[in-house]
């Protein structure tokens, strides 16, 4: 059963390493969690390699623009491992054989995952492939909007790249859908999707390759669908924060209450705490 945990200093001394979600546990999409972020740095400073893992589907350096927005410290981690930066592989890769009809499904601000590549954005009617990044506009948007364009991505058999398994994010103080869920409803159709990001196990070896050695790391986040289920798949225990996407669901914070909910979503944490606190 997890342990419910005061502060992060009760458990640190028995890993090496961090690798902790942003969205939820950082922030809230407005601002910073100053708490957090000085928990980081107090575990980098004395502990091991802070390791930022996020389904953010963007570059490094548009993640870290973000940071300075909301406040995030840069001192308190030493790499960050985006989506983003796993979809643009993946697309590199697809254009060495010449340029890619595409069909961006998501907002312009996540256009830098492949900007510079030899990608051709076009319609639907036109595209070679579906890259996913979220809602064109998640403000007002839902993935019930989309029926008839996923409709015609499935009549014409396109695959669509996810580069945001996530369902749901907090902005603020308000829930908002993510390119998880856009892709869930063309998989019920019976669309082919390949995911890039937690919870599926590719994202990993990034992070493996981040942390340099470190035998024992901690995974920290507040979905259980993708943080919590994404460290149980790679072998990583895991710390779960309570107050984030699912905070609606945590009526009372108790082993069983949680125990409860881990049972539901299958999963499993060693420790829970709020927020993300030293």
């Amino acid at each position: 059963m997890t342990k419910i945990l005061t502060g992060l200093r009760e458990i640190a001394p028995q890993h090496d390493a961090l690798v902790c979600d942003v969205w939820g546990v950082l922030h809230n999409g407005h601002s910073a969690f100053a708490a957090a972020c000085a928990a980081l740095k107090t575990f980098k400073d004395n502990h091991g390699p802070v390791i930022l893992l996020t389904n953010a589907p963007r570059p490094v350096k548009d993640v870290e623009q973000m940071f300075a927005k909301y406040g995030v410290p840069l001192d308190c981690y030493d790499m960050i491992v985006t989506s983003g930066v796993a979809t643009r592989d993946d697309l590199e890769r697809r254009t060495k054989s010449g340029l890619l009809a595409m069909l961006h499904l998501g907002p312009e601000r996540d256009g830098g995952i492949f900007v510079g590549l030899n990608i051709n954005t076009v319609d639907v009617d036109e595209a070679q492939i579906v890259l996913c990044s979220g809602l064109y506009d998640d403000d007002t948007e839902t993935p019930a909007d989309y029926a008839e364009l996923l409709a015609k991505m499935k009549a014409r058999n396109l695959t669509m790249i996810c580069a945001n398994p996530d369902w749901l994010v907090q902005r603020g103080g308000k829930l908002v859908y993510c390119a998880g869920a856009v892709a869930n409803e063309y998989e019920k159709i019976g669309g082919r999707v390949i995911y890039y990001g937690k919870p599926k196990t590719a994202i990993y070896d990034y992070v493996r390759a981040a942390m340099k050695g470190a035998k024992n790391p901690l995974a920290i986040g507040d979905g259980m669908h993708t943080d919590i289920k994404g460290a149980n798949a790679a072998g990583m225990e895991a710390l779960f924060i309570a107050d984030g996407v699912h905070g609606e669901d945590v009526r009372e914070l108790t082993e069983r209450h949680i125990a409860d909910l881990f049972a539901e979503a299958g999963v499993h944490a060693k420790a829970t705490m709020r927020a993300l606190v030293w």
